[in-house]
Protein backbone atom coordinates (compact mmCIF):
# COMPACT_ATOMS: atom_id res chain seq x y z
CA UNK A 1 0.00 0.00 0.00
CA UNK A 2 2.85 2.35 0.74
CA UNK A 3 4.47 1.81 -2.68
CA UNK A 4 1.12 2.28 -4.44
CA UNK A 5 0.56 5.58 -2.70
CA UNK A 6 4.08 6.67 -3.59
CA UNK A 7 3.53 5.75 -7.27
CA UNK A 8 0.33 7.82 -7.32
CA UNK A 9 2.16 10.77 -5.78
CA UNK A 10 4.98 10.59 -8.37
CA UNK A 11 2.45 10.32 -11.19
CA UNK A 12 0.61 13.44 -9.99
CA UNK A 13 3.89 15.31 -9.57
CA UNK A 14 4.93 14.53 -13.16
CA UNK A 15 1.53 15.87 -14.32
CA UNK A 16 2.02 19.13 -12.42
CA UNK A 17 5.51 19.59 -13.87
CA UNK A 18 4.16 19.07 -17.39
CA UNK A 19 1.38 21.62 -16.78
CA UNK A 20 3.85 24.21 -15.52
CA UNK A 21 6.01 23.70 -18.59
CA UNK A 22 2.99 24.30 -20.83
CA UNK A 23 2.04 27.48 -18.95
CA UNK A 24 5.61 28.81 -19.22
CA UNK A 25 5.62 28.16 -22.96
CA UNK A 26 2.34 30.05 -23.40
CA UNK A 27 3.60 32.95 -21.30
CA UNK A 28 6.69 33.23 -23.51
CA UNK A 29 4.44 33.66 -26.57
CA UNK A 30 1.93 36.12 -25.00
CA UNK A 31 2.43 39.93 -24.96
CA UNK A 32 3.84 41.51 -21.79
CA UNK A 33 1.25 42.54 -19.19
CA UNK A 34 0.08 46.14 -18.97
CA UNK A 35 2.00 48.23 -16.45
CA UNK A 36 0.78 48.16 -12.88
CA UNK A 37 -1.27 51.07 -11.61
CA UNK A 38 1.56 52.18 -9.34
CA UNK A 39 4.02 52.45 -12.27
CA UNK A 40 1.49 54.49 -14.29
CA UNK A 41 0.96 56.79 -11.32
CA UNK A 42 4.72 57.18 -10.92
CA UNK A 43 5.14 58.25 -14.55
CA UNK A 44 2.14 60.59 -14.41
CA UNK A 45 3.42 62.23 -11.25
CA UNK A 46 6.99 62.56 -12.53
CA UNK A 47 5.70 64.33 -15.65
CA UNK A 48 3.27 66.49 -13.65
CA UNK A 49 5.52 67.57 -10.80
CA UNK A 50 7.04 70.68 -12.47
CA UNK A 51 3.53 71.77 -13.51
CA UNK A 52 2.02 71.70 -10.00
CA UNK A 53 1.65 74.57 -7.56
CA UNK A 54 0.67 75.14 -3.99
CA UNK A 55 -1.34 78.34 -3.71
CA UNK A 56 -1.36 80.23 -0.44
CA UNK A 57 -3.42 83.14 0.81
CA UNK A 58 -1.41 85.15 3.33
CA UNK A 59 -2.43 87.85 5.78
CA UNK A 60 -0.35 90.63 4.31
CA UNK A 61 0.43 92.47 7.55
CA UNK A 62 1.56 89.33 9.39
CA UNK A 63 3.12 87.55 6.39
CA UNK A 64 1.50 84.32 7.59
CA UNK A 65 -0.61 81.89 5.60
CA UNK A 66 -4.36 81.92 6.11
CA UNK A 67 -5.42 79.25 3.60
CA UNK A 68 -3.70 76.79 1.30
CA UNK A 69 -4.82 75.08 -1.87
CA UNK A 70 -3.42 73.73 -5.09
CA UNK A 71 -3.12 74.84 -8.68
CA UNK A 72 -1.41 73.94 -11.91
CA UNK A 73 0.15 75.52 -14.98
CA UNK A 74 -2.01 75.82 -18.10
CA UNK A 75 0.29 77.78 -20.39
CA UNK A 76 3.87 78.85 -21.07
CA UNK A 77 2.66 82.45 -20.57
CA UNK A 78 2.55 81.92 -16.80
CA UNK A 79 -1.19 81.24 -16.53
CA UNK A 80 -2.32 78.81 -13.85
CA UNK A 81 -5.68 77.41 -12.77
CA UNK A 82 -7.13 76.90 -9.30
CA UNK A 83 -10.49 77.04 -7.50
CA UNK A 84 -12.23 80.31 -6.74
CA UNK A 85 -12.62 79.20 -3.14
CA UNK A 86 -8.83 78.88 -2.83
CA UNK A 87 -8.35 82.59 -3.64
CA UNK A 88 -11.66 83.96 -2.35
CA UNK A 89 -10.20 85.73 0.69
CA UNK A 90 -7.90 87.76 -1.52
CA UNK A 91 -10.61 88.31 -4.14
CA UNK A 92 -12.96 89.84 -1.57
CA UNK A 93 -10.37 91.56 0.66
CA UNK A 94 -7.34 92.47 -1.51
CA UNK A 95 -6.12 95.08 1.00
CA UNK A 96 -5.88 92.46 3.74
CA UNK A 97 -4.55 89.40 1.91
CA UNK A 98 -2.11 88.54 -0.86
CA UNK A 99 -1.49 85.46 -2.98
CA UNK A 100 1.68 83.40 -3.22
CA UNK A 101 2.68 80.20 -5.01
CA UNK A 102 5.16 77.53 -4.04
CA UNK A 103 6.44 75.02 -6.56
CA UNK A 104 7.72 71.47 -5.91
CA UNK A 105 11.30 72.62 -6.64
CA UNK A 106 11.09 75.05 -3.71
CA UNK A 107 10.68 78.22 -5.76
CA UNK A 108 8.05 80.73 -4.72
CA UNK A 109 6.60 84.02 -5.85
CA UNK A 110 3.59 86.29 -6.04
CA UNK A 111 0.40 85.64 -7.96
CA UNK A 112 -1.92 87.96 -9.83
CA UNK A 113 -5.63 87.15 -9.98
CA UNK A 114 -6.92 87.52 -13.54
CA UNK A 115 -10.40 85.97 -13.68
CA UNK A 116 -13.01 84.13 -11.62
CA UNK A 117 -15.91 81.81 -12.33
CA UNK A 118 -17.87 81.66 -9.08
CA UNK A 119 -20.53 79.34 -10.48
CA UNK A 120 -18.00 76.65 -11.40
CA UNK A 121 -15.57 77.52 -8.56
CA UNK A 122 -12.64 78.40 -10.82
CA UNK A 123 -10.00 81.12 -10.96
CA UNK A 124 -7.13 81.98 -13.28
CA UNK A 125 -3.94 83.38 -11.75
CA UNK A 126 -0.62 84.39 -13.28
CA UNK A 127 2.91 83.71 -12.10
CA UNK A 128 5.89 85.95 -12.67
CA UNK A 129 7.58 82.99 -14.41
CA UNK A 130 7.42 82.08 -18.08
CA UNK A 131 8.13 79.04 -20.24
CA UNK A 132 7.20 76.55 -17.55
CA UNK A 133 5.84 73.10 -18.51
CA UNK A 134 2.04 72.99 -18.40
CA UNK A 135 -0.95 70.65 -18.69
CA UNK A 136 -2.92 70.30 -21.89
CA UNK A 137 -6.65 69.60 -22.01
CA UNK A 138 -7.88 66.14 -22.95
CA UNK A 139 -9.90 66.17 -26.16
CA UNK A 140 -12.24 63.46 -24.86
CA UNK A 141 -12.86 65.47 -21.69
CA UNK A 142 -13.73 68.60 -23.66
CA UNK A 143 -16.02 66.62 -25.94
CA UNK A 144 -17.67 64.68 -23.10
CA UNK A 145 -16.69 61.28 -24.53
CA UNK A 146 -14.52 59.97 -21.69
CA UNK A 147 -15.80 56.48 -20.76
CA UNK A 148 -17.01 55.66 -17.27
CA UNK A 149 -14.51 53.63 -15.32
CA UNK A 150 -11.41 55.23 -16.86
CA UNK A 151 -8.56 55.60 -14.39
CA UNK A 152 -7.83 59.19 -13.34
CA UNK A 153 -5.02 60.67 -11.27
CA UNK A 154 -5.68 63.67 -9.00
CA UNK A 155 -2.82 65.73 -7.63
CA UNK A 156 -2.33 68.45 -5.06
CA UNK A 157 -0.85 69.25 -1.68
CA UNK A 158 -3.18 67.75 0.96
CA UNK A 159 -3.03 69.25 4.45
CA UNK A 160 0.30 70.92 3.55
CA UNK A 161 2.00 67.52 3.73
CA UNK A 162 3.66 67.82 0.33
CA UNK A 163 2.68 67.21 -3.29
CA UNK A 164 1.04 63.87 -3.86
CA UNK A 165 -0.99 61.83 -6.35
CA UNK A 166 -4.07 59.65 -5.83
CA UNK A 167 -5.78 57.41 -8.34
CA UNK A 168 -9.49 56.81 -8.80
CA UNK A 169 -12.12 56.33 -11.48
CA UNK A 170 -14.19 58.59 -13.69
CA UNK A 171 -17.93 58.08 -13.12
CA UNK A 172 -19.41 60.69 -15.44
CA UNK A 173 -21.37 63.74 -14.35
CA UNK A 174 -23.25 63.74 -11.06
CA UNK A 175 -26.89 62.98 -11.69
CA UNK A 176 -29.66 65.30 -10.44
CA UNK A 177 -27.26 68.23 -10.13
CA UNK A 178 -27.98 71.64 -11.63
CA UNK A 179 -24.29 72.60 -11.76
CA UNK A 180 -22.10 70.13 -13.64
CA UNK A 181 -19.68 68.15 -11.50
CA UNK A 182 -17.72 65.00 -12.29
CA UNK A 183 -18.10 62.13 -9.83
CA UNK A 184 -14.57 60.94 -9.04
CA UNK A 185 -13.98 57.83 -6.94
CA UNK A 186 -10.77 58.96 -5.30
CA UNK A 187 -9.49 60.60 -2.13
CA UNK A 188 -9.49 64.38 -2.48
CA UNK A 189 -8.48 66.00 0.80
CA UNK A 190 -8.24 69.60 2.06
CA UNK A 191 -5.36 71.36 0.36
CA UNK A 192 -5.89 69.50 -2.93
CA UNK A 193 -8.61 71.93 -4.04
CA UNK A 194 -7.65 73.46 -7.36
CA UNK A 195 -5.29 70.67 -8.35
CA UNK A 196 -5.53 68.76 -11.64
CA UNK A 197 -7.12 65.39 -12.36
CA UNK A 198 -5.66 63.77 -15.46
CA UNK A 199 -5.74 60.60 -17.53
CA UNK A 200 -2.82 58.17 -17.83
CA UNK A 201 -1.44 60.23 -20.72
CA UNK A 202 -1.47 63.37 -18.51
CA UNK A 203 -4.38 65.07 -20.28
CA UNK A 204 -6.51 67.30 -18.07
CA UNK A 205 -10.03 66.01 -17.31
CA UNK A 206 -11.10 68.10 -14.32
CA UNK A 207 -10.14 70.27 -11.39
CA UNK A 208 -10.35 69.01 -7.80
CA UNK A 209 -13.12 70.87 -6.00
CA UNK A 210 -14.85 68.95 -3.17
CA UNK A 211 -15.64 65.66 -1.46
CA UNK A 212 -18.52 64.23 0.54
CA UNK A 213 -17.83 64.03 4.25
CA UNK A 214 -20.52 61.39 4.82
CA UNK A 215 -19.05 58.87 2.38
CA UNK A 216 -15.82 57.17 1.36
CA UNK A 217 -13.96 58.14 -1.82
CA UNK A 218 -16.87 60.24 -3.10
CA UNK A 219 -15.19 63.28 -4.61
CA UNK A 220 -16.01 65.86 -7.26
CA UNK A 221 -14.20 67.60 -10.11
CA UNK A 222 -15.08 70.67 -12.15
CA UNK A 223 -15.24 69.57 -15.81
CA UNK A 224 -12.22 70.73 -17.80
CA UNK A 225 -14.32 72.54 -20.41
CA UNK A 226 -15.23 75.26 -17.91
CA UNK A 227 -11.55 75.85 -17.18
CA UNK A 228 -10.77 75.97 -20.91
CA UNK A 229 -13.51 78.57 -21.43
CA UNK A 230 -12.21 80.79 -18.60
CA UNK A 231 -8.63 80.60 -19.89
CA UNK A 232 -9.80 81.45 -23.40
CA UNK A 233 -11.66 84.46 -22.01
CA UNK A 234 -8.50 85.72 -20.29
CA UNK A 235 -6.40 85.29 -23.42
CA UNK A 236 -8.92 87.31 -25.39
CA UNK A 237 -8.71 90.29 -23.07
CA UNK A 238 -11.12 89.26 -20.33
CA UNK A 239 -8.85 90.17 -17.41
CA UNK A 240 -10.79 91.24 -14.31
CA UNK A 241 -9.45 94.24 -12.35
CA UNK A 242 -9.35 93.38 -8.65
CA UNK A 243 -11.50 96.41 -7.82
CA UNK A 244 -14.32 94.93 -9.90
CA UNK A 245 -14.42 91.48 -8.28
CA UNK A 246 -17.51 92.07 -6.12
CA UNK A 247 -19.45 93.50 -9.04
CA UNK A 248 -18.46 90.49 -11.15
CA UNK A 249 -19.57 88.07 -8.42
CA UNK A 250 -22.94 89.83 -8.31
CA UNK A 251 -23.28 89.68 -12.10
CA UNK A 252 -22.48 85.96 -12.21
CA UNK A 253 -24.74 84.98 -9.30
CA UNK A 254 -27.61 87.15 -10.55
CA UNK A 255 -27.49 85.58 -14.02
CA UNK A 256 -27.17 82.08 -12.57
CA UNK A 257 -30.18 82.40 -10.24
CA UNK A 258 -32.27 83.75 -13.11
CA UNK A 259 -31.54 80.55 -15.01
CA UNK A 260 -32.16 78.32 -11.99
CA UNK A 261 -35.56 79.81 -11.13
CA UNK A 262 -36.63 79.89 -14.77
CA UNK A 263 -35.79 76.18 -14.90
CA UNK A 264 -37.76 75.41 -11.74
CA UNK A 265 -40.81 77.26 -13.05
CA UNK A 266 -40.53 75.61 -16.47
CA UNK A 267 -40.33 72.12 -14.92
CA UNK A 268 -43.45 72.94 -12.91
CA UNK A 269 -44.89 71.06 -9.92
CA UNK A 270 -46.20 67.59 -9.35
CA UNK A 271 -48.93 67.04 -6.78
CA UNK A 272 -48.38 65.11 -3.56
CA UNK A 273 -51.20 64.19 -1.17
CA UNK A 274 -50.85 64.72 2.58
CA UNK A 275 -53.97 63.58 4.42
CA UNK A 276 -56.77 65.98 3.55
CA UNK A 277 -54.48 68.24 1.50
CA UNK A 278 -52.53 68.40 -1.71
CA UNK A 279 -49.19 70.18 -1.91
CA UNK A 280 -46.65 71.00 -4.63
CA UNK A 281 -43.36 69.21 -5.12
CA UNK A 282 -41.03 70.45 -7.82
CA UNK A 283 -40.72 68.27 -10.90
CA UNK A 284 -37.19 69.57 -11.52
CA UNK A 285 -34.61 66.76 -11.31
CA UNK A 286 -32.26 68.79 -9.10
CA UNK A 287 -34.26 68.23 -5.90
CA UNK A 288 -33.39 65.44 -3.50
CA UNK A 289 -36.28 64.50 -1.20
CA UNK A 290 -36.48 62.58 2.08
CA UNK A 291 -39.32 61.70 4.45
CA UNK A 292 -39.56 61.45 8.21
CA UNK A 293 -42.21 60.67 10.82
CA UNK A 294 -42.68 60.95 14.58
CA UNK A 295 -44.66 57.70 14.75
CA UNK A 296 -41.79 55.82 16.40
CA UNK A 297 -41.06 58.43 19.06
CA UNK A 298 -41.10 57.55 22.76
CA UNK A 299 -43.13 58.62 24.63
CA UNK A 300 -45.91 58.26 22.10
CA UNK A 301 -46.66 61.66 20.49
CA UNK A 302 -50.04 63.27 21.06
CA UNK A 303 -50.16 64.43 17.44
CA UNK A 304 -48.81 62.59 14.41
CA UNK A 305 -46.49 64.46 12.06
CA UNK A 306 -45.29 63.12 8.71
CA UNK A 307 -42.92 65.26 6.66
CA UNK A 308 -41.24 65.47 3.28
CA UNK A 309 -38.13 67.63 2.86
CA UNK A 310 -36.62 68.48 -0.53
CA UNK A 311 -33.38 70.38 -1.27
CA UNK A 312 -31.39 71.35 -4.33
CA UNK A 313 -27.70 70.54 -4.49
CA UNK A 314 -26.94 74.00 -5.85
CA UNK A 315 -24.88 75.70 -3.15
CA UNK A 316 -22.43 78.32 -4.38
CA UNK A 317 -19.34 79.19 -2.35
CA UNK A 318 -18.80 82.93 -1.97
CA UNK A 319 -16.62 83.06 1.15
CA UNK A 320 -15.78 80.88 4.15
CA UNK A 321 -18.74 82.35 6.02
CA UNK A 322 -20.96 82.93 3.02
CA UNK A 323 -22.77 80.41 0.85
CA UNK A 324 -25.81 80.83 -1.33
CA UNK A 325 -27.88 79.32 -4.13
CA UNK A 326 -29.98 76.59 -2.53
CA UNK A 327 -33.74 76.10 -2.72
CA UNK A 328 -35.56 73.90 -0.23
CA UNK A 329 -39.14 73.16 0.69
CA UNK A 330 -40.95 70.90 3.12
CA UNK A 331 -44.48 69.75 3.89
CA UNK A 332 -45.60 68.44 7.28
CA UNK A 333 -49.02 66.91 7.69
CA UNK A 334 -50.07 66.91 11.35
CA UNK A 335 -53.15 65.28 12.88
CA UNK A 336 -54.28 65.26 16.49
CA UNK A 337 -54.22 61.96 18.36
CA UNK A 338 -55.57 63.12 21.73
CA UNK A 339 -55.12 66.91 21.66
CA UNK A 340 -58.07 69.28 21.88
CA UNK A 341 -58.37 72.19 19.45
CA UNK A 342 -56.41 74.64 21.63
CA UNK A 343 -53.63 72.14 22.33
CA UNK A 344 -53.36 71.27 18.64
CA UNK A 345 -53.11 74.95 17.73
CA UNK A 346 -50.26 75.34 20.24
CA UNK A 347 -48.55 72.29 18.76
CA UNK A 348 -48.73 73.80 15.27
CA UNK A 349 -47.50 77.20 16.43
CA UNK A 350 -44.24 75.56 17.56
CA UNK A 351 -43.60 74.59 13.95
CA UNK A 352 -44.51 78.00 12.58
CA UNK A 353 -41.12 79.63 12.11
CA UNK A 354 -39.38 81.48 9.26
CA UNK A 355 -37.60 79.17 6.84
CA UNK A 356 -34.48 81.09 5.82
CA UNK A 357 -31.31 79.02 5.93
CA UNK A 358 -27.77 79.78 7.08
CA UNK A 359 -26.40 81.78 9.99
CA UNK A 360 -26.70 85.51 10.46
CA UNK A 361 -23.68 87.70 9.72
CA UNK A 362 -23.94 91.47 9.95
CA UNK A 363 -21.02 91.64 7.52
CA UNK A 364 -22.95 89.77 4.83
CA UNK A 365 -26.67 90.40 5.45
CA UNK A 366 -29.11 92.99 6.65
CA UNK A 367 -31.43 92.02 9.48
CA UNK A 368 -34.32 89.78 8.54
CA UNK A 369 -37.74 91.40 8.18
CA UNK A 370 -40.99 89.46 8.17
CA UNK A 371 -44.59 90.00 7.13
CA UNK A 372 -47.39 87.87 8.63
CA UNK A 373 -50.78 87.68 6.94
CA UNK A 374 -53.79 85.51 6.12
CA UNK A 375 -54.66 84.22 2.65
CA UNK A 376 -58.38 83.69 2.21
CA UNK A 377 -59.60 80.28 1.13
CA UNK A 378 -61.36 79.69 -2.16
CA UNK A 379 -63.88 76.86 -2.00
CA UNK A 380 -64.53 76.90 -5.73
CA UNK A 381 -60.83 76.51 -6.46
CA UNK A 382 -60.41 73.98 -3.65
CA UNK A 383 -57.96 76.12 -1.66
CA UNK A 384 -58.07 76.24 2.15
CA UNK A 385 -57.53 79.37 4.21
CA UNK A 386 -53.83 79.85 5.00
CA UNK A 387 -51.81 81.83 7.49
CA UNK A 388 -48.45 82.76 5.96
CA UNK A 389 -45.31 84.53 7.08
CA UNK A 390 -42.79 85.82 4.52
CA UNK A 391 -39.29 86.82 5.68
CA UNK A 392 -36.34 88.28 3.78
CA UNK A 393 -32.86 89.61 4.38
CA UNK A 394 -30.75 91.46 1.82
CA UNK A 395 -27.13 90.82 0.81
CA UNK A 396 -25.04 93.84 1.70
CA UNK A 397 -22.50 93.34 -1.09
CA UNK A 398 -24.75 91.86 -3.80
CA UNK A 399 -27.46 94.43 -4.39
CA UNK A 400 -30.80 93.01 -5.43
CA UNK A 401 -30.26 89.52 -3.99
CA UNK A 402 -31.98 88.16 -0.89
CA UNK A 403 -32.45 85.14 1.31
CA UNK A 404 -36.19 84.51 1.53
CA UNK A 405 -38.22 82.17 3.72
CA UNK A 406 -41.94 81.48 3.69
CA UNK A 407 -44.08 79.40 6.06
CA UNK A 408 -47.74 78.60 5.36
CA UNK A 409 -50.14 76.63 7.56
CA UNK A 410 -53.74 75.72 6.75
CA UNK A 411 -56.45 77.22 8.99
CA UNK A 412 -59.58 75.29 8.01
CA UNK A 413 -59.61 72.44 10.58
CA UNK A 414 -59.08 72.15 14.32
CA UNK A 415 -57.52 68.68 14.46
CA UNK A 416 -55.35 68.46 11.33
CA UNK A 417 -53.26 70.86 9.29
CA UNK A 418 -50.64 71.08 6.58
CA UNK A 419 -47.56 73.20 7.29
CA UNK A 420 -45.42 74.05 4.27
CA UNK A 421 -42.07 75.86 4.15
CA UNK A 422 -40.13 77.35 1.27
CA UNK A 423 -36.54 78.64 1.53
CA UNK A 424 -34.60 80.45 -1.19
CA UNK A 425 -30.99 81.70 -1.01
CA UNK A 426 -29.50 84.36 -3.23
CA UNK A 427 -32.68 85.12 -5.14
CA UNK A 428 -34.00 88.29 -6.74
CA UNK A 429 -37.23 89.79 -5.43
CA UNK A 430 -39.04 89.03 -8.69
CA UNK A 431 -38.00 85.36 -8.72
CA UNK A 432 -38.80 84.94 -5.03
CA UNK A 433 -42.29 86.38 -5.43
CA UNK A 434 -43.03 84.30 -8.54
CA UNK A 435 -42.03 81.01 -6.91
CA UNK A 436 -43.83 81.88 -3.65
CA UNK A 437 -47.09 82.60 -5.51
CA UNK A 438 -46.83 79.36 -7.48
CA UNK A 439 -46.08 77.44 -4.28
CA UNK A 440 -48.94 78.87 -2.21
CA UNK A 441 -51.36 78.65 -5.13
CA UNK A 442 -50.75 74.90 -5.36
CA UNK A 443 -51.80 74.22 -1.74
CA UNK A 444 -55.27 72.68 -2.04
CA UNK A 445 -57.72 70.24 -0.53
CA UNK A 446 -57.40 66.67 -1.66
CA UNK A 447 -60.23 65.62 -3.94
Amino acid sequence: MLMLAQDRFLSRLRGVVALLACVNAMAAQSPPPSPATSSVADSVYDAARPRLLQIRTLVDAADRQSTIGSGFMVGADGLAMTNYHVVSQYALEPKTYRLEFRAPDGSRGSLKLLAIDVINDLAVVQLDKRDQPYFEFGARALQGTLPRGERLYAMGNPLDLGFTIVDGTYNGLVERSYNERIHFSGAINPGMSGGPAVTADSRLVGINVAKRLDGELVSFLVPARFAAALIDKVRHGGVLPIKDVRAEIRRQVFAWQDGLYAGVQKQGFRVATFGAYRAPESAAPWFNCWARTNADQIPKPRASANSTNCNTDTRLFLADDWGTGTISFSHTYAKSIDLNAFQFAAFMSQQYRPATRGGYSRKRYTRQRCHDDFVAGDEAAGRPAIRAIWCARAYRDLEGLYDVGMVAVTQDRSDEALLSKLSMQGVSYENAMALTKSFIGALQWAK
